[in-house]
């Protein structure tokens, strides 16, 4: 590269120049995934372990209400039951107390979850909420926005 070339790609813009940055990549799609996606079963069973811990080792199976991807980024919106359809028995888990204070709203959760080179991870998650628990998520996590909508 000669110096010349060089010295114009270093040099700071001259004086009233407007230098407009690059524009930025279109964010990806989001996209609800639903019964025969491909997607639908690696992305729950990405978060059925984290929740089977949180729930005393209870197995679990997914009622989805709403499941989103939109780039790296999934969103699940549902209840959890027992493979057998049964509810869960909260009683036996982290939740007994609040469920008895009336302060849980099981069997409803959320989840965000991120693909990594090790493929589909939790990010955080919320058993029983009283109140839409992912608005701060965005903020929180650095998820599209889009995602929960």
């Amino acid at each position: 590269m000669s110096l010349l070339i060089l010295s114009l790609i270093l040099a700071p813009p001259a004086s009233g120049v407007v230098v407009e940055p690059a524009p930025m990549m279109a964010q990806a799609r989001t996209r609800d995934i639903g019964v025969g996606d491909p997607l639908r079963r690696p992305l729950l069973n990405a978060l059925r372990p984290a929740i089977q811990r949180d729930l005393g080792g209870q197995p679990v199976q997914f009622m989805v209400d709403r499941l989103r991807v939109q780039g790296d980024w999934a969103f699940f919106d549902g209840a959890v039951q027992q493979p057998n359809g049964r509810p869960i028995d909260f009683s036996r888990t982290r939740y007994a107390s609040a469920l008895e204070n009336g302060v849980f709203d099981g069997p409803g959760m959320f989840g965000l979850l991120r693909r990594s080179g090790q493929g589909w991870q939790v990010v955080t998650f919320v058993v029983g909420p009283t109140d839409v628990a992912y608005l701060d998520w965005p903020a929180a996590h650095g998820a599209p926005t889009d995602l929960f909508e």
